[in-house]
């Protein structure tokens, strides 16, 4: 990491933070590989990804709006907000047809921006986006993030990183001890306003109204729903159906994190579809 960057650009009247590996080496002429994280974490939580791809990729890793060191408008923080968001630091940067990978909401911003810029993107890698064949209860919903955003915000102001390392520890085996660091600190981090991507998403921006307007090659990964993996059959099925550019590929022991439950097999999948 001792010669990664970091900076900022501001679009959309928010300051974006992000941090990057760069073009070392091969006459600076690797692609751009752009991963957008889920929510609650930040860009950084990447970073085991990002040391494994480096030598082949020009990696950003983007904060987005609300996470990390970027700015936390008031105003949305739905999958379109975020893809506007990615879609100008692109600009910013003057990437050319550049890679994505985002996982859970990190997925449903890379889909989104896919679909709607589809001349930006190259390829797209969606880890385990949250793409429900049954659609979930409103009231639940909004009962589901207002738990969530209090939990949080009882964490940041109860609890060290320290112990927030401890309690991942204890519900998250699978992963490598280096995964810790980053997501705990991602959690001491986050606006309690970035729970507003979890709340009735406009129809436009709904998945199943998406997902056929991609038009690059696209790679879905999921796990074990049994696990917590959010893709299952029946969602898989229907979007390889809906679109013959989307491939789905199963990780096996993996739940909702499939890259930090297994690691290797999932950047195996992610380096020969790349």
């Amino acid at each position: 990491m001792n010669h990664w960057s970091e900076g900022d650009v501001v679009v959309n009247d928010v300051r974006i933070h992000y941090h990057r590996t760069g073009n070392q080496g091969a006459g600076g002429s690797k692609p751009s590989l752009v991963l957008c994280h889920g929510i609650t974490d930040n860009g950084l939580c990447w970073r085991r990804v990002a040391t494994a791809l480096e030598s082949k990729f020009d990696i950003i890793m983007v904060d987005a709006r609300g996470h990390g060191q970027s700015d936390a408008p008031d105003g949305s923080y739905h999958a379109d907000a975020h893809a506007a968001d990615v879609v100008g630091l692109i600009a910013s940067l003057g990437l050319q047809k550049p890679l994505l990978m985002g996982h859970s909401m990190g997925g449903a911003t890379v889909a989104t921006l896919a679909a709607n810029y589809p001349a930006i993107p190259s390829r797209v890698v969606l880890e385990d986006p949250p793409w429900r064949m049954e659609a979930s209860n409103p009231e639940e919903q909004v009962k589901r993030m207002a738990e969530w955003r209090e939990m949080t915000i009882r964490r940041q102001q109860t609890k060290s990183q320290a112990e927030i390392i401890e309690e991942g520890r204890a519900v998250n085996p699978k992963w490598d001890e280096s995964e810790f660091e980053f997501w705990s600190l991602a959690k001491k981090m986050v606006s309690p306003k970035v729970f507003g991507f979890g709340i009735a998403a406009p129809p436009a921006i709904q998945w199943r109204n998406l997902v056929g307007k991609i038009t690059c090659p696209t790679l879905l990964v999921g796990g074990d729903p049994e696990l917590g993996g959010i893709i299952d059959a029946a969602c898989a099925q229907f979007a390889t159906a809906a679109n013959p550019q989307i491939q789905f590929a199963h990780v096996a022991n993996a739940g909702h994190n499939i890259r930090r439950d297994q690691f290797q097999p999932f950047v195996d999948q992610v380096s020969k579809f790349l």
